[in-house]
């Protein structure tokens, strides 16, 4: 089962703030944790919310942008990876070593698979699913040469 681990934001990632060397050491070595473990999928730190936006649909589904920076930064995300393990109790596990120290969060959530989605994935959504997904990893190949 894949799930995504996502860190929440605070304070200081969203003033900018880059993490220490220590930080950065301490979370290489988990990540390579992870990796040797075989269960690292994927997983990134994120630029605080003042260089993102929203995009919010009205009840005409007629989007609004608004930039950032976003209110309430223990709600936001600053980072994330996205793990393969056996169960949610092994991706708590996961989490639960994360080097994020006093305050830290995260926040782990399943990751549906095609089983979850019953009838309503039909035959061509299926397909048209994977080929989107073979072009995404051609062309996430193609960035890696």
């Amino acid at each position: 089962m894949r799930y995504l681990m996502f860190v929440k934001a605070d304070e200081r990632s969203e003033a900018g703030g880059m993490p220490t060397e220590q930080e950065l050491t301490e979370m290489t070595a988990f990540n390579e944790q992870l990796v040797k473990a075989g269960v690292m999928l994927d997983g990134d730190g994120l630029a605080p919310s003042s260089e993102g936006a929203r995009v919010t649909f009205d009840e005409n589904n007629t989007p609004t942008v608004t930039d950032g920076p976003f209110t309430e930064a223990k709600e936001l995300v600053a980072g994330y990876w996205v793990i393969d393990v056996s169960s949610r109790d092994e991706a708590i596990e996961w989490a639960r070593r994360a080097p994020l120290g006093p305050g830290g969060q995260i926040e782990i959530r399943r990751v549906f698979t095609e089983d979850d989605f019953g009838d309503a994935l039909t035959p061509e959504v299926k397909k048209a699913e994977a080929r989107m997904r073979e072009a995404e990893a051609r062309r996430r190949e193609e960035l890696t040469r």
